[in-house]
């Protein structure tokens, strides 16, 4: 498989505001080439962390010179608690010293945290500048980095301060998962599986049998996982940009997830994916509870997370004696998808048919909670 066979693209079709996503491998040394065609000036800003400083900006810096484009560089704390206002600050402030002007080009290297506060701060730097998402996860690569989400962190919940923004371009460098850790990329894998869940029990079923290959470096099996997974998105993100409907669906897993996220202080004890396929687990748990889905789709969707090496219970979660089924009920109840006090639940009636669920009994899911618990501190 050549280079140019390997790489494939997809379209978010959002009118005058549409982009593509190129996936494929070696393409940070092609994103001066890729970029060049719409920059207004041959200028941009890098944003980084310095993991992926060390790791990957070599290669897209070699990119950005054989295209002769001049280049900053700002690199951030790695780490989910880099999201938030005072790291904000500070980019945007390094930004506007660098002399970014609203058509010029910011680009986003890492996974879904420099993702998210470089978007924000693209989108609220001088009323709007233009972005280009370059993600080094497969987590970034599949779900954060298409769709303009941005967003920081607060200690009352996670992606409560943000905005909608695009981006110009997605750059998926599927070489980049390479250096990965493996857990890394397990916590992606979630979100690949999410797709299948929601509503591609095909893909689903696909990813049963290539599971191992997409986890050890596969490169065709990695790009149809990373193409399948971004198709999905886009085809709900230009039905729905701004969640008023459909685009709901893609939160599978995360109403749980996020609760235990922020009970766990947003720590590397538990990774995002990680606590989406928790959350993706439990979710299928709830909806065979209320009679939506087979017991037997749900124990499906837990065997294949743990066959993948995630959570696929709460006992798999490391030990947290904080944790209380009324205090993840609170934090559920802080979710962007609460409307006038109710919350909205993303729950299946079978594997690759999800539902939205509005004004979920909250009670309910706090007395399914207290069971669970109680039940992993048995095992």
């Amino acid at each position: 498989m050549t280079k140019e066979e390997a790489t494939q693209s997809v379209r978010v079709d959002l009118g005058a505001r549409s982009y593509d996503i190129h996936i494929g491998t070696r393409l940070l040394e092609d994103a001066g080439a890729l970029l060049a065609p719409i920059l207004t000036r041959k200028k941009t800003v890098i944003v980084t962390d310095d993991n992926v400083a060390k790791a990957q900006t070599p290669r897209l810096t070699a990119g950005l010179e054989r295209a002769d484009i001049a280049f900053d560089t700002v690199v951030l704390p790695a780490g989910e608690e880099t999201k938030n206002f005072a790291q904000l600050e500070f980019l945007t402030r390094r930004l506007i010293e660098f002399g970014v002007e609203r058509g010029d080009m910011i680009i986003a290297l890492g996974g879904g945290v420099i993702g998210d506060l470089t978007g924000f701060a693209a989108a609220v730097l001088r009323r709007g500048c233009r972005f280009a998402q370059a993600p080094t996860t497969l987590l970034a690569q599949v779900d954060s980095s298409v769709g303009g989400k941005t967003a920081i962190n607060v200690p009352e919940g996670k992606n409560l301060i943000g905005a909608f923004h695009q981006p110009a371009m997605v750059i998926a460098d599927i070489a980049a998962l390479d250096t990965l850790p493996t857990r890394e990329v397990r916590a992606g894998y979630a979100e690949v599986v999410k797709y299948g869940a929601i509503n591609d029990a095909p893909f689903f079923a696909w990813l049963e049998k290539n599971v191992g290959a997409v986890m050890n470096g596969d490169g065709a099996a990695r790009i149809r996982a990373v193409k399948t997974s971004c198709e999905a998105k886009a085809a709900i993100v230009a039905a729905d940009e701004r969640e008023a409907g459909e685009r709901a669906l893609l939160n599978l897993g995360h109403t749980f997830g996020h609760a235990f996220e922020a009970a766990y202080g947003y720590s590397s004890d538990l990774l995002h994916g990680e606590a989406v396929a928790l959350g993706m687990a439990l979710a299928f748990d709830y909806s065979a509870r209320k009679g939506l889905c087979a017991p037997a789709d749900a124990e499906r969707v837990k065997a294949h997370l743990r066959a993948a090496s995630l959570p696929a219970d709460i006992a798999d979660l490391p030990a947290n004696p904080k944790i209380d089924a009324a205090g993840l009920a609170a934090l559920m109840m802080q979710d962007k998808k609460v409307v006038g006090g109710k919350l909205t639940l993303i729950l299946a009636d079978a594997v690759g048919a999800a539902r939205i669920v509005k004004d979920a009994d909250v009670a309910d899911i706090e007395t399914f909670l207290k069971e669970k618990i109680a039940a992993a501190r048995r095992s």
